[in-house]
């Protein structure tokens, strides 16, 4: 009696692992797929990623069963113990299989997270003068850029200022020490040439020059007043007529509103200064489209 009843309960436990051999049969497969369709590049929902964790728990639940009850078997019930070689090769098998998917799944998960957090961290920080466009990589000095920054956002907070009878006597004299428009210079050529136009310029305060590289100079100037671009063109052509004359060029961008700068200037500059003749002077157009003004007559 003891005998049967000792070998009905070794019989039931063979019976649980062929029931976890099943399981993991039909679940691995599903469990492979829904993994597959975890990618840095997808966004998933919450659910399954809930859903393969939980899968795996329970997979890996099963797994551990059957080590423990095979090992019971393997003991105190070898006598009646009927070993399947098939079912054990499968069963390493699917362990391996669910280890390296789940590693797969996890690392990807760890992807998209440090994708998230450097998405949030980019979002935190103030855009730097790259992600600004082409116009604010007018300098390489970051004191220039900043310089540039500040000239923009007045002249943009211009546009919401009250009227000067509407506002203090103080807020009177700080709206009048704004910029009323900017002008954005290249002059390029030859270096010594250059040279001798940096030395003889002289600049305001508020004004930024830098030497671009050996044959170019780029710079800001800040009106007070409106200008008429005619004349810094008038003014340009004689600095460089003393200077270098046809062996350098000059190229103005007036700036009377931040719209003016939505187009890729460097871009424009790079193109038309190649395209003008030594001595030259030329003025950006305000269109949009990129257009160019005339050149200027030169002697």
């Amino acid at each position: 009696m003891e005998k049967d009843r000792t070998q009905r309960y070794a019989e039931s436990l063979e019976r649980i692992v062929r029931s976890d051999h099943q399981y993991l049969k039909e679940t691995v497969p599903d469990f492979q797929d829904m993994c597959r369709v975890v990618t840095p590049e997808k966004t998933i929902p919450t659910k399954i990623i809930i859903d393969i964790r939980e899968m795996y728990k329970e997979i890996r639940n099963r797994l551990t069963e059957i080590k423990a009850v095979k090992q019971l078997l393997q003991g105190k019930y070898r006598q009646y113990y009927h070993r399947n070689p098939i079912v054990d090769k499968e069963v390493m098998e699917f362990g391996f299989i669910v280890k390296n998917t789940y590693s797969r799944f996890e690392y990807v998960m760890l992807q998209k997270q440090k994708q998230e957090l450097r998405k949030a961290k980019e979002k935190e920080q103030p855009p730097t003068a790259r992600d600004r466009g082409g116009l604010f990589q007018w300098f390489h000095s970051q004191e220039h850029q900043v310089g540039l920054l500040k000239a923009v956002r007045l002249l943009k907070e211009l546009d919401y200022e009250a009227p000067p009878q509407g506002i203090g006597h103080e807020r009177r004299e700080v709206a009048e020490n704004r910029p009323r428009s900017l002008t954005l210079f290249i002059i390029a050529g030859e270096p010594g040439s250059i040279d001798n136009l940096q030395s003889g310029i002289r600049f305001r305060e508020h004004d930024v020059i830098e030497r671009y590289g050996v044959q170019e100079l780029h710079g800001l100037l800040v009106h007070l007043r409106e200008i008429d671009p005619s004349e810094l063109q008038k003014l340009f052509q004689r600095l460089i007529e003393a200077s270098g004359g046809p062996k350098i060029r000059c190229l103005l961008f007036p700036v009377r509103s931040p719209k003016d700068m939505e187009r890729d200037l460097t871009g424009a500059a790079k193109k038309t200064l190649q395209e003008m003749a030594g001595g030259e002077v030329r003025v950006f157009s305000g269109s949009q489209n990129g257009n160019i003004g005339e050149p200027t007559h030169r002697g």
